[in-house]
């Protein structure tokens, strides 16, 4: 049998995966082709799963998500390992006859050589920004940005995403208590200034992703968190969502007062102003002096973020958004 027939109709290539374990996926929408990297052998197993885009979550079979420079690589190495079945079999048909003896004597041959061979497109995978293991089905992914959806389950990563910055503020509050007070002051206030942000990020993420679900589309994508208070009403108005009825009413305006106090901190370098004391009622902050954070505090309004976010998580699901 010749090699060329030996290749048959199809060929087994391997993608090779990079130096972590991860291998590059890229989506096949044309307006988004965002890339990603995925760690075989994680999350679902099963035959004929579909792969989910993390970043505009359209859903396909996986053999569509192939990078474009995987198809480069695939093309040729296919085309090297044709090209070197045919030089073989050629060369089984070389020959040499030489001259038989006599003043006519003529000798004939035929030599096959082979040109430059053909290149193999090796390629090196994206270095990425934020890894991820899904808390729905363990699948290690790496994406551009934070919020994604899992390239497995489907499943989006923003309460988990908030509920890991929300045990960094926490262990950023544990290490405030082992240093000098100017320090503590320092991290207990920037642990308030990133469980508020990261609240922001999270609710702006679980409304931009199902916006079309609000009663407008537009509003919803544009909705900021960093004022709770309008956050609530605009909350109420696009999706019928009360975010304040997790909380019991003195802890939601607790709450309200830690996002003021946050501006305050991020807007005038912690200097009390009379806006911050007309929106927070905090009765001990001063006019002109420099509001004051403790870590109490910070720790209970991280216990009232998670509760914020996993009622605004199930309140958009059971309206069928998944959040």
């Amino acid at each position: 049998m010749s090699y060329l027939r030996r290749l048959g109709n199809s060929m087994s290539i391997r993608i090779p995966s990079d130096d972590d374990g991860f291998t590059g996926r890229e989506c096949p929408v044309p307006e988004c082709e965002g890339y990603f990297k995925v760690q075989f052998g994680t999350g679902l197993s099963g035959d004929g799963l579909p792969c989910h885009c993390p970043y505009c979550g359209h859903t396909a079979p996986q053999d569509q998500f192939w990078t474009k420079e995987q198809i480069e690589y695939v093309k040729s190495v296919a085309l090297r390992q044709v090209r070197d079945a045919i030089h073989k079999d050629l060369k089984r048909l070389e020959f040499d006859h030489k001259p038989r003896r006599g003043a006519f004597g003529i000798g004939i041959s035929m030599k096959v050589k082979l040109g430059s061979p053909t290149p193999i497109r090796y390629y090196r995978e994206k270095q990425l920004e934020t890894e991820v293991v899904c808390a729905g089905c363990t699948l290690r992914y790496a994406v551009y940005g934070v919020f994604a959806f899992c390239p497995d389950c489907g499943q989006h990563n923003s309460l988990q995403i908030l509920q890991k910055n929300l045990e960094l503020a926490r262990k950023m509050l544990d290490m405030a208590a082992t240093v000098d007070a100017e320090l503590t002051r320092h991290l207990v206030e920037n642990a308030l200034e990133d469980c508020v942000s990261a609240f922001d990020g999270f609710g702006r993420e679980v409304c931009r992703i199902r916006a079309d679900s609000a009663t407008d589309a537009a509003a919803a994508e544009r909705l900021s968190f960093q004022n709770l208070a309008v956050a609530r009403e605009r909350l109420l108005q696009l999706f019928g969502i009360d975010l304040a009825s997790a909380l019991a009413p003195d802890d939601w305006q607790a709450t309200v007062a830690g996002f003021q106090k946050r501006h305050i901190l991020a807007h005038r370098m912690g200097v009390v102003d009379e806006e911050y004391i007309r929106r927070s009622g905090d009765r001990e902050a001063v006019v002109g002096r420099k509001l004051k954070v403790r870590s109490d505090e910070v720790v209970l309004l991280l216990g009232w973020l998670d509760a914020l976010g996993k009622d605004l998580h199930s309140g958009l699901r059971a309206q069928g958004v998944e959040g």
